[in-house]
């Protein structure tokens, strides 16, 4: 019964997400020092689970698997630097779990929670971003793998549109600016690791289901503002924290368009 249970769990999108995140976790953590990146995915994934795990008992009445609260804390892991302390990912999981009962609509939750929490521990303890779950150090094959796993769970999700839209117009942004201005600023959104970071982003942070839209109209509005605050953010502020600070945005935009649907 437990076996059957764990089964259907895996082919739920968290449980898919969870396994393909898994998998590039184990392909990355070949190649970077396991000291490091093995107390950033434990006091991670253990800050956001327990923590969860007592909230959910409290509001559902019934001991449930944390696994929102884990698939949170793996992505902020495998967001932030291996070289950042135990207790900064633990702090930024802690607060991703609680913005998603703080910040709520009648809905879901408004932001994003492992993007909320970076940005807000960016100014807290000024965290550097390798994104090194997105496999920077591994070429060519990285890039093969983020598009199949990335694929598969985006098709998954049903957000494919905007996740096209998202890249599509993000590159034309960069590519018209090269052509206008000096083409070496903005050569780095080609090269690892931004160019692996905003394929990871794409795939498994923009199409995030509960703080995105599902109708392909607004999927294809909500990618554009998405892309459009991103080059905005990296060209007008150059912080680190520019693809998350605009999917924060896209959430906001999201967030208005569902409550103003409910009120016609």
């Amino acid at each position: 019964m437990v076996n059957g249970a764990v089964a259907r769990f895996l082919w739920t999108p968290k449980g898919l997400l969870l396994t393909v995140l898994a998998l590039l976790t184990f392909v990355a953590a070949r190649h970077e020092p396991l000291d490091e990146i093995g107390p950033l995915l434990i006091s991670a994934i253990a800050a956001a689970g327990v923590i969860d795990v007592f909230i959910l008992r409290r509001v559902k009445k019934a001991w449930e698997f944390p696994s929102g609260a884990v698939l949170t804390g793996l992505i902020i892991a495998m967001v932030l630097s291996p070289y950042e302390p135990w207790y900064v990912a633990a702090a930024t999981s802690a607060i991703a779990v609680v913005s998603k009962y703080v910040f709520r609509s009648r809905f879901a939750n408004i932001f994003n929670p492992a993007a909320l929490a970076i940005v807000i521990t960016f100014y807290i303890f000024d965290t550097g971003q390798s994104w090194w779950g997105a496999l920077p150090e591994i070429e060519p094959f990285a890039i093969v793998l983020l598009f199949i796993t990335g694929g598969f769970i985006a098709n998954r999700v049903n957000k494919v549109p905007m996740v096209l839209i998202f890249l599509g117009l993000y590159y034309l942004l960069f590519t018209v600016t090269s052509f206008l201005g000096n083409p070496a600023h903005a050569a780095e959104i080609y090269r690892a690791p931004d160019l692996h970071a905003v394929l990871y982003f794409a795939f498994f942070i923009l199409t995030d289901p509960p703080t995105s839209p599902v109708k392909y109209p607004h999927q294809l509005c909500y990618g554009a503002i998405v892309a459009v605050t991103s080059y905005a953010f990296f060209e007008l502020v150059g912080a680190v924290y520019y693809l998350l600070a605009a999917v924060l945005v896209g959430n906001l935009w999201e967030a208005g368009r569902r409550w103003f649907a409910t009120q016609r």
